[in-house]
């Protein structure tokens, strides 16, 4: 029996187009569903009846974990689950689960005015690096190395006009470059060290920023496994830092774009989606 399943999201990209492309030949029916479509809330949700699965991955920080509460309440199995998804869109949350849970991330603060923020500078040192608690594609990402310029930078954050936009997190600079792990089920199915290229100093996929194939680390799979432990197996992109004391767990992203790991590591990600959703719905 092919299985159906929709993918949830505000617009297809690259990663949906290849899911549907290869579908047929995996033995799914995989459909796109816009996700400003389904009204949800009807204990029957009509709207995704007849789908044996959800693929959870809209861009929004705040629709995905509505829409996978809501489809979870009526019975309808979700990719990522409802509170992996509520995690991942928030990087204060999911900072604080993984800590809780043991799983090592980089010291930061809170920065909710430019007292904290001032106050984050001094605990933490300079260079420093803001980022907006939600958000993702390195978008927003400053590395503030010049005290001088420091309050000047949190100027633009002030100026932004809603509170969820103004809400910041303050960690030190680590430096280096950073390794992108997509996990599927439990299993790392291809990993890839990015490094900054030219004047650009993220290292991000999204980006372009260079990067090569990376060999099994059984610290990378350590780590991996504890972010798993705690969110619950599903389809993430896993984003560590390399510091000379160890990795850090930096972001884990419940939508992940793979474009990038794809091309380096060669990996045919879109089959090792398909013989997942086929284990966990057989």
């Amino acid at each position: 029996m092919t299985l159906r399943v929709a993918i949830v999201a505000d617009r297809v990209g690259w990663e949906e187009r290849e899911l549907i492309r290869r579908a047929p030949d995996l033995g799914l029916q995989v459909d796109w569903v816009n996700d400003e479509s389904l009204c949800l809330g009807d204990v029957e949700a009509p709207s995704i009846d007849g789908y044996d699965a959800l693929l959870i991955r809209s861009r929004s920080y705040t629709r995905g974990g509505l829409l996978a509460t809501l489809a979870e309440a009526s019975g309808v199995r979700v990719l990522n689950s409802a509170d992996a998804v509520h995690a991942c869109e928030n990087k204060l949350v999911l900072r604080a689960v993984l800590r809780s849970a043991g799983v090592p991330v980089p010291d930061f603060r809170l920065a909710l005015s430019r007292k904290d923020f001032t106050r984050a500078l001094d605990e933490l040192g300079l260079p420093a690096v803001l980022k907006p608690v939600y958000g993702g594609m390195g978008k927003r990402v400053t590395l503030v190395r010049d005290a001088d310029l420091a309050q000047s930078v949190y100027d633009y954050v002030e100026d932004l006009g809603h509170a969820f936009e103004q809400a910041c997190l303050v960690e030190p600079y680590l430096g280096g470059g950073s390794v992108r792990c997509l996990v599927v089920g439990r299993e790392i199915v291809a990993a890839a060290e990015f490094e900054s290229a030219g004047a650009d100093w993220r290292s991000n996929a999204a980006l372009g920023n260079q990067s090569r194939a990376l060999a099994h680390d059984p610290e990378v799979q350590k780590l991996v496994d504890g972010v798993v432990d705690r969110l619950g197996e599903g389809i993430y992109g896993v984003d560590l830092f390399k510091t000379p004391s160890g990795h850090l767990v930096n972001e884990v992203n419940h939508a992940p774009a793979w474009r990038g790991v794809a091309s380096t590591t060669g990996v045919d990600i879109p089959s090792a989606i398909a013989r997942h959703l086929q284990e966990i719905l057989a």
